[in-house]
């Protein structure tokens, strides 16, 4: 337990200070942030460390990175000053009937097709001056595009997440197979011999042409044929529609293009792993009203446009 003179030491303004930094990671925008100087940041930062008898943040190149008791103590001082945010805030309410400006979400091409279309038209029917923003990104980027705030949440499958973010799990995306009927006369569901015997299209990020659907053949002592290699995942139907060819794409995905290009679905006929798709936010955002009230429209949206779709999955119960 810290004693009391250690707590005297400790205000609200060291605590907002540190909070910054861990955001930030840099001095000088941190500073730019809180409206003070680099030295009077620096100052703040000398008392907090004497404070806790931590150096808390150590210099790597142009910017800082936490020590271990920083990234342990994060995630308190974050629901700290939520609640004393929550606690002062004036007692109205959002209401997205009235407001105008923004809304920004950050998600990769396939979980666009599927989501950015009803989210749109919902958010039109609530919040007639809003406007929706979509952002390119993928779960690469997607922590320090939050950080830089080029979104307000990032949907993707996202790794562990710094100790200011909350990644919220949504569902499990699975994958299917998906082809032309017109060019690849072929009956749903696939037999594994018509699957591996039928020219495949690959989705590569980086130009490979081996993926998660190959090491999966290679355990049971398969292989495909691998005809061409596309980076995205709007340039698939148009090739399905050109040659005879498979593509494995996530669920959501693939049933947006049948519908919209006809094409056949398929469960494949190997085991794949699903991806855990998450939403990803900063955790000082948690107690903001329009910020929660955007992400559970958009939850509430994907819920309802999985299930309009005949995906398997459904938004999981600790985000519903």
């Amino acid at each position: 337990m810290m004693n009391d003179a250690v707590l005297r030491k400790i205000d609200l303004n060291l605590l907002l200070a540190f909070s910054v930094l861990m955001q930030e990671r840099n001095v000088s925008r941190a500073a730019e942030r809180l409206l003070l100087g680099q030295p009077g940041l620096s100052a703040a930062l000398k008392r907090l460390r004497e404070a806790l008898d931590d150096e808390l943040f150590v210099r790597v190149g142009r910017g800082l990175q936490p020590t271990a008791r920083a990234l342990a103590i994060a995630p308190a001082i974050e629901d700290a000053l939520s609640g004393i945010e929550r606690a002062i805030r004036p007692p109205t309410r959002f209401d997205p009937s009235t407001w105008q400006g923004e809304f920004r979400v950050g998600m990769c091409d396939n979980l666009e097709t599927a989501f950015f279309g009803p989210l749109a038209a919902r958010l039109r029917q609530l919040a007639p001056g809003a406007r929706l923003v979509g952002v390119a990104a993928d779960k690469r980027d997607a922590a320090q595009m939050l950080d830089d705030g080029a979104y307000e949440f990032s949907i993707s499958v996202h790794g562990e997440p710094a100790s200011w973010h909350v990644r919220l799990p949504l569902f499990e995306q699975c994958s299917i197979a998906i082809y032309d009927p017109q060019q690849l006369k072929l009956k749903p569901p696939l037999s594994i011999e018509d699957f591996v015997a039928a020219p495949h299209i690959a989705i590569s990020f980086v130009g490979s042409a081996t993926t998660a659907v190959d090491a999966a053949l290679d355990k049971v002592g398969l292989s495909r044929n691998v005809v061409a290699t596309v980076p995205r995942y709007s340039a698939v139907p148009p090739a399905l529609r050109a040659m005879p060819s498979i593509a494995i794409v996530p669920e959501s995905l693939g049933r947006c293009m049948a519908q919209l290009h006809n094409l056949e679905i398929s469960i494949p006929p190997i085991v794949l792993p699903a991806d855990p798709v998450s939403m990803l936010y900063r955790r000082v955002d948690r107690a903001d009203e329009r910020a929660a009230w955007f992400r559970q429209l958009f939850i509430e949206v994907a819920d309802k446009a999985l299930l309009a779709s005949g995906c398997k999955a459904g938004i999981c119960a600790e985000a519903a």
